[in-house]
């Protein structure tokens, strides 16, 4: 077999929970090697050692397609991208797809680990076998660091909602006067009133000075606090369920000091962001939302299009007409996440733009949804900044 620099070394892995399998083959159709690599830096360390060994023998480029890309695979992936090999992300519905039309007679992870050589090579004659494979582009550090700091803030936001409905519950059961303190569970100073006594009982028996000691309990709440006191009754559960309460009080108060200590890193780093930046100077984009979008859009080198990545933030819709019926659907592949943060910061937007609100206004009249509207509105008034965010890209490497 000859040595040539012309010649792709080409990786393919089927990512699994605890081992990987990897074929190594040539863009000239030759498969080199099979064989089966732990999630341990052990086996990282071979599955790079095998891969220097035949690129010794053909030194062109280097190209990985991994199935389940950011999932089971980190680190692995973010390794291949440091060695400087170009990885591509084999996408799942779209491999379902082509499995659909080129049906196998079996399936196992040695076969799987093969079906990615057969992707590389068909790619350049077949569309469909093309659209498999997605090349994943370098994600700046900063869009990195904000996607792992916004999900980590949804989750504590998420969780923070369950906690407080189980806390309304409890106390709706235990002391349902208690409740009628405040218009809202979560609010700092009552959370604080709840953690403030060894029990809830002792609730009752606190003085005003006692109150006015309590974190952002002022005079108004403490006034508030003493006209309930009198009339304060408790279920007889309270004696096992009001440590609880207190416990659900306390991890409220721990949650929202953990989420406002994110928000203020996510800040920080946004600023380092061109993509984050370009967002923040559109109107009604908040700091929350833009961290957001920059984190799950990492780069906006892998659309090609303006339309692509509308359709990635769930802004656009699919054509969905046959014969004189005319109708779209959504998109299956669309980041949850980013349109979460796109449907609100647009939301935003429109209120503070006049046209886009007469424009969302025309559209509720015409019997469209608050989300078609928003979505309409965007399409017509090009309000979202996809086409900004490639221009700013481009900007800043130059």
């Amino acid at each position: 077999m000859a040595t040539t620099s012309t010649v792709e070394l080409r990786v393919s892995v089927d990512v699994g929970a605890r081992r990987h399998h990897v074929a190594i083959g040539l863009s000239s159709g030759d498969v080199l090697e099979e064989f089966a690599i732990t999630h341990h830096p052990e086996g990282f360390a071979h599955f790079f050692a095998r891969i220097e060994t035949y690129h010794q023998h053909y030194p062109g480029p280097v190209a990985v397609a991994m199935e389940g890309y950011n999932g089971y695979a980190r680190p692995l992936d973010q390794l291949i991208q440091a060695r400087g090999y170009r990885l591509y992300n084999i996408n799942n519905l779209k491999l379902a797809r082509f499995k659909e039309i080129f049906p196998g007679a079996a399936k196992t992870d040695r076969l799987d680990a093969r079906k990615g050589l057969e992707l590389f090579q068909l790619r350049e004659h077949l569309p469909v076998a093309k659209a498999v494979l997605q090349e994943v582009g370098v994600v700046p550090a900063a869009n990195a660091r904000l996607k792992r700091l916004t999900r980590r803030r949804r989750r504590l936001v998420n969780e923070r909602v369950r906690v407080l409905n189980t806390l309304q519950a409890d106390l709706q059961a235990v002391c349902p006067g208690l409740l009628d303190l405040t218009r809202e569970v979560g609010n700092q100073w009552f959370l604080h009133l709840l953690v403030s006594a060894d029990t809830l009982p002792q609730l009752t028996r606190l003085r005003k000075t006692t109150l006015l000691n309590i974190p952002c309990v002022g005079r108004a709440y403490a006034r508030i606090i003493q006209d309930w006191q009198p009339q304060a009754q408790w279920s007889p559960e309270v004696e096992w369920v009001g440590a609880m309460i207190q416990e659900d009080a306390q991890r409220v108060l721990d949650l929202d000091a953990q989420i406002a200590a994110l928000e203020t890193t996510m800040h920080q780093v946004a600023q380092e962001s061109t993509i984050a930046t370009t967002v923040a100077s559109l109107p009604g984009f908040g700091p929350i939302c833009t961290a957001e979008l920059a984190g799950e859009i990492g780069t906006v080198t892998r659309f090609q299009q303006e339309s692509s990545l509308a359709l990635y933030l769930g802004m656009a819709t699919l054509d969905n007409s046959s014969g004189t019926r005319h109708s779209s659907k959504p998109p299956k592949q669309v980041n949850v996440r980013a349109k979460a943060a796109m449907m609100i910061a647009v939301d935003r937007h429109r209120k503070q733009i006049p046209e886009s609100q007469r424009y969302y206004e025309k559209k509720r009249q015409q019997g469209k949804s608050h989300n078609q509207a928003i979505r309409a509105g965007h399409v017509a008034a090009r309000s979202l900044p996809v086409g900004q965010l490639r221009r700013a890209t481009k900007l800043a490497r130059a």
